[in-house]
């Protein structure tokens, strides 16, 4: 990557993406937080600059700088996103740790966060702006959508097809050839041995839905 970055959020998945940054010396040119008690603040020597609609930064990127977000919140996750597309015209970069293990063969979009020791094995395809969390392993031939989130250590097996979304908890293992469907959660530390419908919550050894209260 030839330009430097600017990093929608200066917390918990910013400042991660900063180490992959670092990792891979690129650049990272500044943060925007709307949080404004970090503003004029620095992190790891990387300052906070402004707000998210600080168009004085805003109109840097894809002129002089790249972008990407930060945030394990999914609907702050999209907006930002339609923000860069709209107004700038630009898709986020993707946060690959150098310490990530990538198959030659697997396919990856836009503006994910993988993080370090993360496993993507042959003939993988993930999608957009998801977050992959250290340690995650991802076995062959498995399809990951948009937005998705893989928690640290989860293991995802052969053949696996999980939709735009959803939610893998840490530590959970997918068997080989389950679906896992649009907006799922999967509990921390869970086994899925079997389809997950669309929305549904599961948790436990073998997986369970959990019923809504």
């Amino acid at each position: 990557m030839d330009k430097p970055v600017i990093i929608f959020g200066a917390k918990g998945i910013g400042t991660a993406a900063l180490e992959i940054f670092k990792s891979n010396n690129v650049v990272v040119y500044g943060f925007l937080e709307d949080s404004k008690d970090l503003h004029g603040k620095e992190i790891d020597d990387v300052p906070v600059l402004g707000d998210t609609e600080d168009h004085g930064f805003l109109k840097l990127i894809g002129q002089k700088t790249e972008a990407f977000v930060a945030t394990d919140d999914n609907a702050l996750r999209k907006k930002q996103v339609k923000k860069l597309m709209d107004s700038r015209k630009v898709m986020p970069t993707n946060a690959v740790h150098q310490a990530a293990i990538i198959s030659d063969s697997a396919a990856i979009g836009h503006g994910n966060f993988i993080n370090a020791r993360v496993t993507l094995g042959p003939d993988t395809t993930i999608g957009q702006h998801c977050l992959i969390h250290t340690g995650a392993i991802i076995e062959h031939n498995t399809t990951v959508g948009d937005f998705v989130q893989i928690g640290a250590g989860a293991t995802i097996n052969s053949g696996v097809t999980i939709a735009n979304e959803a939610f893998i908890g840490s530590g959970a293992l997918i068997v080989s050839g389950v679906k896992i469907g649009k907006k799922a959660r999967i509990g921390a530390g869970s086994v899925v041995v079997a389809d997950v419908e669309d929305g549904a919550t599961v948790f436990g050894n073998p997986a369970t839905p959990i019923q809504p209260k």
